[in-house]
């Protein structure tokens, strides 16, 4: 098996290299079913809400992977790839008050428009009441990947992280509102 995902990884590492936009694309959908497929079965759902998992996969697949791929170009041209400790700690800080607040509330949209098909009307009520703490819980987590992100990966490796540590973080977030509801209930 180590042989088997050995070759794997090497013809990961090729594609990366080869077609950076396309293979951080794939990835972000693919973690993106992943965290969903857990998520759904975590909270109970018996029969995997196909729709779903899909409409989240292509949010990974078509803005995720590309968002990011471009986003990270963009910083380290604007840092000229710098890492020192204040460099990082400004990197953080501009993708902490610029594309978190943007994904926040761009994912709220899709989401709530798209993959629950609620009217326009909800969708501003609930991103009026719901909004600010999905910001400041998202400020509380997410410098500390970027931080970890911008110091310690290569470029080529920031997308994917991030895409990984969004998987897990999809998951506990869906945790999290089952056991609000539970506690509610």
């Amino acid at each position: 098996m180590g042989e088997v995902a050995k070759k794997g990884w090497q013809q990961y590492m090729l594609q990366l290299q080869h077609h950076p936009l396309r293979t951080k694309a794939i990835t972000a959908g693919v973690l993106a079913a992943i965290s969903d497929s857990i998520s759904q079965k975590l909270s109970g759902i018996q029969k995997l809400q196909l729709r779903r998992l899909l409409l989240k996969v292509l949010f990974g697949f078509a803005y995720g992977g590309p968002f990011g791929h471009f986003l990270h170009l963009l910083m380290d041209k604007i840092f000229r790839g710098k890492k020192d400790t204040k460099t990082v700690a400004k990197k953080v800080l501009l993708e902490q008050l610029t594309s978190s607040p943007w994904n926040n509330i761009l994912f709220m949209l899709y989401y709530g428009l798209v993959v629950e098909g609620r009217t326009w009307n909800q969708i501003r009520g609930k991103i009026k009441k719901d909004y600010p703490s999905v910001q400041l819980t998202a400020w509380m987590f997410w410098p500390i990947v970027g931080w970890v992100n911008h110091q310690y990966m290569p470029l080529q490796f920031r997308v994917i992280f991030h895409s990984c540590v969004a998987c897990c973080w999809g998951i506990f977030l869906n945790l999290r509102a089952r056991s609000i509801m539970q506690a509610k209930g």
